[in-house]
C-alpha cells in the first residue's frame, strides 16, 4: 500500500509540475505579445486570443495524443489535429475578431491560412512541450522498469541458487564435525561467508569484484567437498580486481552449472576448471567441465541453472558490453564470457 501510495503521489507532483511549467509558457507568451518600445501594455484582447489558442494546444496534448497518437492511430490524430486548428481559427475569425476589431480585422475574412500561420507558433510550443516532457517521462519510466526488473530477477536468482547445495554442504559439514576435522571450522566460515554476501552484500546494484571473486571461490570449495577424490577441480582467480565493480551474482549461474552438468552425470574422473581473469577492462570468466555424453542425451544448454534468467540481466545491466560462448563438444562443456566493465 505505502508503494501504491508513494507511486500515485509522484504521478500527481509531476502531473502539477507540468502543468505549472504550461501556465508559465503561456504567461511568457502573453507578456512577449505585449512588449512595446516603451514598456507592456497589456490588453484583454491578446489574452482571450492566447487562451484560444491554449485551449486548441491543449486539446491536442491531452486529448489527440493519448487517445490516438501514442495508439499509433496516425490518420485519426492527423485528422484530429486539422480540425482543432480549422475550429480555433474560425472561432478568432468570426467570435473574437468581430468582438475586439470589428471594423479592422473582424470586418473581412483574411482567410484560414492567414490565421493559422499566425497561431501555428504559438500551437506548436505548446505541443512540442508537450512531446518532449512525455518523452522524458516515458524514459524515467523505462529507467524504473529496468531498475525494478533487474532487481526481480536478482532476487528471483537467489531463490534459483540451487538448494541442494546448501542441504549437501551442511550434511558434510556435519561429516566433518563428527570426525573432528581440522577442517570443519574452514568450512564453517566459508558458508557463513558465502550466506553473507547473498542475503546482505547482493542488496547493492553493484558489489566490489574482489567480493564477488571471492564468493565464487567460497562457493567453489564447498561445492569440491562433494567431489574429492572422485575429480580434480581447479579454481584460477586473478588478483588485479581492485577498483571495480560488477553486478552481483551474475557469474555464479555459470560456476554452479560447471558441478551440476558434472555431478549429474558422472562418479568420478571429474573435470572442472574455472578461471577468472580481467584484462583491460574487462571480466573473462571460462568455465570447463567434463560429463558423460551417454548420460546426457539432452543439450546442456537448455538444462542450466537460471541461464536463461542471467542472459536478460546481462542484456540490461551490460547492453553491448558482452560476449558469452556457449560450447558442447568432446565431452566437454564449454561457457567462454566476457563483461566490459568500468573502474568504479
Amino acid at each position: 500500500m505505502d508503494q501504491i501510495s508513494n507511486s500515485n503521489n509522484s504521478l500527481n507532483n509531476t502531473k502539477g509540475l507540468e502543468i505549472l511549467i504550461q501556465v508559465g509558457i503561456a504567461v511568457a507568451l502573453f507578456l512577449s505579445m505585449s512588449v512595446k518600445r516603451n514598456g507592456y501594455d497589456l490588453q484583454l484582447s491578446q489574452l482571450v486570443f492566447l487562451l484560444n489558442y491554449l485551449i486548441a494546444g491543449l486539446a491536442i496534448n491531452y486529448y489527440l495524443l493519448p487517445q490516438f497518437y501514442y495508439k499509433q492511430e496516425y490518420v485519426k490524430f492527423g485528422i484530429g489535429v486539422i480540425l482543432t486548428i480549422v475550429a480555433s481559427v474560425l472561432v478568432e475569425e468570426f467570435i473574437l475578431e468581430k468582438v475586439f476589431f470589428p471594423d479592422t480585422r473582424g470586418s473581412r475574412f483574411t482567410g484560414i491560412f492567414f490565421n493559422f500561420m499566425q497561431m501555428l507558433p504559438t500551437i506548436m510550443l505548446f505541443v512540442g512541450f508537450k512531446f518532449a516532457w512525455d518523452a522524458q517521462r516515458k524514459n524515467r519510466e523505462l529507467s524504473q522498469l529496468k531498475e525494478a526488473v533487474t532487481g526481480s530477477q536478482l532476487q528471483f536468482l537467489k531463490s534459483q541458487i540451487n538448494p541442494h547445495f546448501l542441504f549437501n554442504s551442511l550434511n558434510n559439514l556435519y561429516s566433518y564435525a563428527l570426525e573432528k576435522s581440522e577442517k570443519t571450522p574452514g568450512i564453517i566460515l566459508e558458508l557463513s561467508s558465502l550466506l553473507r554476501y547473498m542475503l546482505y552484500d547482493c542488496r547493492e546494484a553493484f558489489v566490489p569484484l574482489e567480493k564477488e571473486a571471492k564468493y565464487l571461490n567460497d562457493f567453489v570449495r564447498l561445492q569440491g567437498l562433494q567431489i574429492e577424490e572422485r575429480g580434480d577441480i581447479k579454481f584460477t582467480v586473478s588478483d588485479n580486481f581492485k577498483g571495480y565493480q560488477v553486478a552481483p551474482l551474475i557469474l555464479i549461474v555459470f560456476v554452479e552449472n560447471c558441478f551440476k552438468h558434472t555431478t549429474s552425470s558422472q562418479s568420478d574422473k571429474i573435470t572442472i576448471d574455472i578461471d577468472l581473469s580481467l584484462d583491460n577492462d574487462t571480466i573473462h570468466l571460462k568455465c570447463k567441465n567434463s560429463f558423460d555424453v551417454a548420460s546426457n542425451s539432452a543439450d546442456l544448454t537448455t538444462k542450466g541453472i537460471g541461464l536463461e534468467n542471467v542472459v536478460t540481466r546481462l542484456d540490461l545491466l551490460y547492453p553491448n558490453q558482452y560476449k558469452l560462448d556457449v560450447d558442447q563438444s568432446g565431452g566437454y562443456y564449454t561457457v567462454d564470457l566476457e563483461i566490459r566493465i568500468n573502474k568504479s
